[in-house]
């Protein structure tokens, strides 16, 4: 048999073998394609996933395949990074209580800028080259995240409660869905920047966690999935904690296995669950093709947390 020949049988075994692989996750793949067709899924993008190039092109084409094959996928996203970088630039100060950003004038100025007309526009770029439709959303066109001011109480022991002014830091208190509901009829995604708005025209900086669930729970999603840079919730011993209910989740908050920076988003995760959202889950967006991992595989990625 010549060499050529005899060294094609290996690769034709494993092209073979390539081909069966993907076969058998594609048939995986086929019951939660019904299970989430016409279904809403908001997605809280941030990380590393923001900044890693093959990342970013990674989630663009995860998004625009489920756009394709019926599902609707509504972005929340954050900045954080970015932000900093501007303030630096411009010899602004940054300045953070409790993990809160204090938000002044200036710095407000700053973060919608980088969120608003950099971040969410990069954002749409990358999904609309991907083949998604997607349109940028500031929640103060249409009224989208109507807020109010965000003050930071810190409970003390043996002395009043500390109030600490966070300047333009606010809250969600309604969601006006009727501009996504019109977005997604007419075959767009919706990517909101977390900036609010109240009834006298004050803009707030939101955390982006807050508003995804927020978000979330008014449009009555699917699923909430929060893009992280950790594998998920981790126990004691550093293992993943797969499944979790909500009364689990508070029990691990209680005996400090849910702590720091951990804790705002559990609660953003079980305020969406408590407003309808069938299940969230803390994924890790370093993990590439994380979003079909989680929703079209059989094990899925992160931790999930239901009722």
């Amino acid at each position: 048999m010549p060499t050529e020949a005899k060294e094609s049988i290996p690769q034709r075994d494993k092209i073979r073998e390539q081909a069966q692989i993907q076969s058998r996750v594609l048939i995986e793949s086929l019951p939660y394609l019904r299970r989430y067709q016409d279904q809403i899924i908001v997605i809280k993008y941030g990380g590393h996933a923001m900044t890693d190039e093959a990342l970013k092109q990674a989630f663009a084409l995860n998004v625009a395949l489920l756009k394709l094959v019926g599902i609707h996928p509504v972005i929340v996203h954050g900045g954080g990074p970015q932000i900093n970088a501007m303030l630096g630039k411009l010899e602004i100060k940054a300045e953070f209580r409790q993990g809160q950003r204090v938000t002044d004038d200036a710095t407000m100025n700053v973060v919608e800028m980088v969120l608003v007309g950099s971040v969410n526009k990069d954002i749409v770029n990358w999904l609309n080259r991907a083949g998604a439709r997607a349109v940028g959303l500031s929640g103060k066109d249409g009224m989208l995240l109507e807020a109010r001011k965000r003050e930071l109480v810190i409970r003390r022991e043996d002395a009043p409660p500390e109030i600490i002014d966070l300047g333009n830091v606010g809250q969600v208190t309604n969601v006006n869905t009727a501009l996504i509901h019109s977005l997604i009829r007419d075959g767009f995604v919706p990517v909101i920047a977390p900036v609010g708005v109240d009834s006298e025209g004050h803009t707030y900086n939101i955390n982006a966690d807050s508003v995804a669930g927020a978000v979330a729970g008014a449009l009555r999603a699917k699923r909430l999935l929060m893009l992280t840079d950790v594998e998920g919730l981790l126990d004691k011993n550093g293992a993943l904690i797969s499944d979790l209910t909500a009364s689990r989740a508070r029990d691990l908050q209680a005996d400090g296995t849910i702590s720091g920076g951990m804790i705002p988003k559990m609660e953003c995760c079980l305020s969406a669950l408590a407003d309808g959202v069938d299940m969230v889950t803390i994924v890790d967006g370093r993990v590439e093709n994380c979003i079909l991992l989680e929703l079209l595989t059989d094990k899925g990625i992160g931790t999930a947390l239901t009722l």
